[in-house]
């Protein structure tokens, strides 16, 4: 009997040590030390112009993070707004090496894509942020700060295609597209329906190579699924998330309200769509006061002017009327991501 319990604790023993041997040899992170800037210099301005399009805006480059061991590191530039604490950080570039390099013309375009102002002295914040797996603590470089001034261009901004029965089923069809303002894979835009049961899909390219269609109408996106159909005409907002391929479609109408309106800030002056050329449209009489466009006769979804640049913003700040007549205003939401405005006085 003691021959037994003896071979029985020898095993007990043994299995010990060797489960003990097994979890020292598992792999355990030390987040010690973040990427640091090598170059360029903190406190640079930048103006950029068009003839310089090709030439190097910058090369960023920082030294490895140390996270305790050997481990391939993913780095991604992010840039934000100076002050905003990177809550709307966006993802410039990502790389396994140390360094990425962008000609002035590739910056110029995410810049505007940001939403800054061409041939305005912008204040930015730039950071490195290093990864290498979801259970292990992210680091990040010391912010460096920049001062930019874009120029005006075109955006090619990352296009979503829209190809339905209200357009002949063509998805290279570029008047019906979504567009990515932050190149994040979240897209934007409004489309109009002329018709009851429109069906549509949504398209990653303009063609039939790949397409998301929604198999329950539950509001996911299925590869390949059925076709979507809404069941009434009007003007739609579109957005469409393929990070976690979910959409939604708002019908809207649009009004305008403001104390420079007849009705001040009680309620709505009915905008008129034209089909024709794919803007909402009123004349009426203003003094001398502010205005805004609202979707829906609410606040849930409204456009103003941060800026004064004639880009609307969702939420954005008022806009200003300074002087009391008639006037023509259109509210152009057909080119997405970036949606315009004009106020002409007759």
């Amino acid at each position: 009997m003691k021959k037994i319990s003896f071979i029985i604790i020898v095993v007990f023993g043994l299995m010990t040590f060797f489960s003990c041997e097994k979890e020292e040899k598992l792999p355990i992170a030390y987040a010690t030390d973040g990427p640091s800037f090598e170059t360029p210099a903190s406190g640079n301005a930048y103006v950029l112009t068009e003839e310089n399009a090709a030439a190097v805006f910058a090369v960023f480059s920082w030294d490895a993070a140390d996270f305790g061991f050997a481990s391939a590191t993913t780095y991604t530039l992010q840039m934000d707004v100076s002050g905003n604490e990177f809550a709307d950080a966006t993802d410039i570039a990502s790389t396994s090496d140390s360094e990425l390099s962008f000609t002035v013309g590739e910056m110029n375009n995410k810049f505007l894509a940001m939403g800054l102002l061409s041939d305005v002295a912008s204040q930015l914040e730039a950071r490195i942020v290093a990864t290498i797996h979801d259970d292990v603590e992210t680091l990040y470089s010391a912010t460096l700060a920049m001062t930019v001034t874009p120029y005006e261009m075109i955006v090619d901004y990352p296009k979503l295609y829209v190809p339905g029965s209200h357009q002949g089923w063509d998805p290279s069809n570029v008047n019906t597209v979504l567009a990515s303002l932050k190149s994040d894979n979240k897209y934007e835009g409004y489309i109009y329906f002329a018709d009851a049961n429109t069906q549509f899909k949504f398209n990653p390219a303009p063609n039939w190579d790949n397409d998301w269609g929604d198999d329950g109408a539950d509001g996911t996106l299925d590869a390949k699924g059925a076709n979507i159909e809404m069941a009434e005409a009007g003007y739609y907002k579109f957005n469409v998330n393929i990070n976690d391929l979910t959409w939604t479609g708002l019908k809207t109408e649009w009004g305008l309200i403001g104390s420079a309106t007849p009705d001040g800030w009680d309620s709505d002056q009915d905008l008129t769509y034209d089909a024709e050329n794919d803007v909402w449209t009123i004349t009426l009489d203003l003094i001398v006061g502010e205005i805004k466009f609202r979707a829906n006769d609410g606040w849930d979804l409204d456009y103003g002017d941060t800026g004064g640049d004639k880009k609307l913003e969702a939420g954005g700040d008022n806009i200003a009327i300074g002087e009391a007549g008639n006037y023509t205003i259109t509210l152009n939401l057909g080119v997405p991501p970036i949606y315009r405005y004009t106020v002409v006085k007759n």
